[in-house]
Parts: C-alpha cells; structure tokens; sequence
C-alpha cells in the first residue's frame, strides 16, 4: 500500500470529484478532451505501481508465511498476485466508457464507478475509499512508533550487551509522530510537493531490501531453512489460534498487494494510442509481477530464517540484532516512509471534508478565510482556521485510537481485509459486466461471479481473523501502560 513517485499528485486526484475541466482542445500540446497530452508509457506505469505497492505491509509477510507454511503460504502469494492482476485489466477496461479509443474519459476511480454503475454504488464506493484512508493513518502511526522503539531498543540492547530487555512504552512514539503530522498536515497542498513522493519511494525500497538482504544472511548463517510445510505447529499456538492467524495472514497478504485506488489514475497519465487499458495491462504484468517476486524473496528468506518465530514486523520483532546500525537505517527508512505517506494518504480525505464544509457553508469566513502569515525569505503562508482545527483533531484521533490498539499485524490484516474485496474485485467485476453488457447467467457472468465471492469469502475469513487476534491482544494489554 503506498507511495509512489507521482502519488502525492495521483492521490489528490483520486477523490476529486469535480466535473471535467478542460480547455479547448486543437493543440498539439492536448488530448482529445482538451486536457495537456499525457506522455506515460507501459514502463512509466510500472513504475508508479512498483513504488506504490511496495511498503509497509511488505514487513508481515514473513509472519503470513509462517502462519500458512511452504505450501499454503507461496500459493496464496500467487494466487492473490494473480486475482490482484486479473481484476486490473478489468478495471483498466473501465478508463474509457463506451469505445476503448475514443469513449468518455473517467479520471477517478469513482468516475468509473459514476460512469459503469452509478446509483447508491457511487456512495458505498467513496465511504470504503475514506474509511479505508481513515485506517491506514491509524496503520501508519502504529508501524512508525514500533520503528521508533527499534531504534532505541537496538541501541539499548547493543549498549548492554543483551542483559538489558529495554522494555518501553509506545504511546510518547506515537504522540511524537501525532504531533509531527499535525504540523505537516497544515500544508495546504501537500500533494504537490512533488519530492515527498520521491523520498518516500526511496525509503521504501530501502527497508524492505535491508530487510531481505538480512533475511537471506540469516539463512546462509545457520545453513538451513527453517519452517514446515503446514506452518506454525500446534503446541507453539493452540488450534484455535492457528485458525485464526492462518485468517489473519490473508488479509495482510491482500494489505500488501492493495493498489485499485490509485491504478485508474496512473492510467489516466498514460499516452494514447494505443489504448489506455492496452497499455495498462500490460504496465500491470510487469508490475506485479517483479511485485510477487519480490513478495516470494521477502516472505520466504524471511520464513526461512526464522520459522515459528518469524517476527510480526520483519525490521522490528527482533529477529535480528546485529548489525545493529543496518537496523538502524531501515528503521529510520520506514519512519521517514511512513510520515510522509500518512499525508500523501490523507491529503484526499482532508480535500474532501474542506471542500463540502465549503459548499455548505459558503458564507463562514471560519471556513473559507485564508490568513497569510508572513515568513521572512519565503512566500506568505495561507492559515485557514478551519483547516487547523479539523486536521488537528483528525490526527488526535487517529493517534489516540492507535495508542489504544497498537497490533501492527491485526490492523494490517484489518486494513486488507476492508479494502481488498469491494476495491480490487467487486467492483472492477461489477463495471466490466456492465460496460461488457454480459449476459446474466453467462458462462463468462457466472465465473466472474465465482470470482467475487470467492474474494469476499476470504475478505471476511481475514476480518474475523484480525478482529480475533485484537480481542486476544487486548486481554493482556493496558492502554498507554503496557512496555514492550
């Protein structure tokens, strides 16, 4: 789930609902709708899903794999990149109503949704998109304070020589990242700061190489690969546990493979002719499958290094210790990632609420009135009241809800598991049968019809194994008390 080099400008774009704004077209510099001509290509397109896909979640799949085993574990791995590439192509066949060439553009992925199916689904589609958002700040803000106590505890057990067990508490972690965001989140255009993208991009790359480089070093290390070919045994965890953590491991499996929300505007940046959904297919093979390779390395070399005890969080479970100061990096890496991509995420949904607060009350200079505070050797900074206090209190609230929950794996898998079936398979069916016109009852409507409840039968094994596995963890944890 992530970040991506043009993201910040994509992800503004994905929830912007406004109409067509185009100038007149008859330029070479337009396209045909009149909008500046788009210059991506097949690799351009892979690129962005690359960057995009590839981040925090890539951290669980070692426990994911572990939970399932050699076999189950590398074969849902295939089998989501499969679904996940599949219902892509369905999606891109959606950029374009009407004729694949020159039918009506759909920007957005709501634009399609708008265009294809319309109705309540429109509604249902933007309510998933913005709670979807709303959890992954919440996600964000966990997997950065546990990065955070890394670097101390690393430090700390490196000092002492391994006789201290440097136990902390998370919540001043997640209060100083709290407080980071709301001072970030007062930029009013964020997503335009084009370098933020970059940056995060890199970070991520970063960590999840170290983290398979010291996977792989591991393995070399002891000479064997550790683990079953069923997974975590019983007698580590009690049947019911294996159960449920088998669950768990889908919905952070679907986390990790998640991009639907942003594929409709990568398309929308690529050049035509050929067709746009040709050329995103093909930019979607190539992406997801360097993705899956990459996945398999990460999961396996991490399963294999550690077996029953592979660590929720690849960099932070403690797995490895030394080199302590490569750990370091990586985690420094993912807190770096992760504050830039929380605004890259929530930029949209903050767009979304000042935009309705502005139409409905158009009147309250509260809301619409800019102050521009001058800064010395810069240009004036545009202070909105409003914006003040709604992003504030939307940081507070994550912060606070992530202080009371901080279980990375169980919100990941809860993240997976909201998102992965309405935004990557129920709806991409929904709109290509419906832009196909494929008969009901169909060969072609009934396999396509399998295939999403299929997906939503997973979805919702995933929901309960995450929910499950919090209610375990909030047993024996006491909010804003518990050290690790």
């Amino acid at each position: 789930m992530g970040e991506n080099k043009n993201q910040g400008h994509l992800s503004h774009q994905v929830f912007d609902l406004s109409g067509d704004a185009a100038p007149p077209a008859g330029s070479k510099c337009f396209d045909d709708d009149g909008r500046l001509k788009r210059t991506g290509s097949v690799w351009t397109a892979s690129a962005h899903i690359i960057t995009a896909v590839i981040g925090s979640g890539v951290l669980s799949l070692a426990w994911a794999t572990a939970q399932l085993g050699w076999i189950a574990g590398p074969t849902v791995l295939f089998l989501f990149s499969f679904v996940t590439y599949y219902t892509s192509t369905l999606l891109a066949a959606c950029y374009r109503t009407g004729d694949p060439l020159t039918g009506k553009r759909n920007y957005t992925y709501m634009d399609a949704v708008r265009s294809n199916l319309g109705g309540v689904k429109v509604k249902v589609c933007g309510l998933i998109q913005y709670l979807n958002l709303f959890g992954v700040a919440i996600g964000y803000t966990i997997a950065s304070s546990i990065s955070m106590m890394a670097i101390k505890r690393s430090n700390c057990f490196h000092a002492s020589g391994g006789k201290n067990p440097c136990k902390m508490s998370s919540t001043p972690y997640m209060i100083m990242f709290g407080v980071t965001e709301i001072l970030f989140s007062q930029i009013p255009d964020f997503d335009q700061i084009w370098w933020l993208s970059i940056v995060a991009a890199i970070m991520s790359f970063t960590y999840s190489s170290i983290g398979l480089a010291l996977g792989i070093g591991k393995v070399v290390e002891t000479g064997k690969f550790r683990g079953s070919l069923t997974g975590i045994s019983i007698g580590t965890v009690t049947e019911t546990q294996k159960i449920w953590r088998s669950f768990q491991a889908l919905g952070d499996i679907a986390f990790a493979y998640s991009f639907s929300l942003i594929l409709i505007e990568i398309q929308d940046t690529v050049r035509s002719p050929p067709s746009e959904s040709k050329t995103m297919k093909k930019a979607s093979l190539i992406s997801v499958s360097v993705t899956t390779m990459f996945y398999m390395l990460c999961g396996c070399f991490g399963y294999a290094a550690f077996g029953d005890l592979a660590p929720g969080n690849l960099l932070t479970g403690f797995g490895f210790y030394n080199p302590y100061w490569l750990l370091d990096i990586a985690n420094v890496a993912i807190v770096i990632h992760l504050v830039g991509a929380y605004q890259v995420f929530c930029q949209p949904l903050f767009a979304f609420v000042e935009k309705n607060a502005a139409e409905w009350f158009p009147e309250s200079d509260f809301i619409t009135k800019e102050i521009k505070i001058p800064i010395p050797g810069f240009k004036p900074f545009p202070l909105n009241l409003f914006r003040l206090v709604w992003r504030t209190i939307f940081v507070v609230i994550t912060t606070v809800i992530s202080m009371l929950m901080p279980f990375f794996n169980d919100v990941v898998g809860i993240l997976g598991a909201f998102g992965f079936w309405p935004l990557t398979v129920y709806f991409p069916v929904e709109m290509y049968i419906a832009q196909k016109k494929i008969p009901k009852w169909s060969t072609r409507w009934l396999c396509l019809q399998i295939l999403s409840v299929s997906c939503l039968g997973i979805s919702i094994a995933a929901a309960a194994g995450s929910f499950a596995g919090v209610v375990l963890d909030l047993k024996s944890y006491k909010p804003f008390k518990t050290s690790y």
